[in-house]
């Protein structure tokens, strides 16, 4: 992920190294990523990795069925 968005980045912003201590803070401030605002309890992996199954489980059934 963090070379393409490096690639965006480049492509919006030539030379944003100049400005920017980091790819994300530059990657951000051109709106490429957003933060997201979510429970505490999303914050543990455990929860986390169990929604990113699910995501990828539910991605593959409307792709696949």
């Amino acid at each position: 992920m963090s070379l393409l968005l490096r690639k965006q980045v480049e492509r919006t912003l030539p030379g944003w190294e100049r400005w920017y201590p980091s790819l994300f803070d530059a990657a951000s401030d051109l709106g490429l990523i957003k933060a997201r605002v979510c429970p505490p309890q999303a914050l543990l992996l455990s929860n986390r990795h169990a929604l990113i199954r699910q995501a990828a489980e539910n991605t593959h059934r409307e792709r696949w069925g």
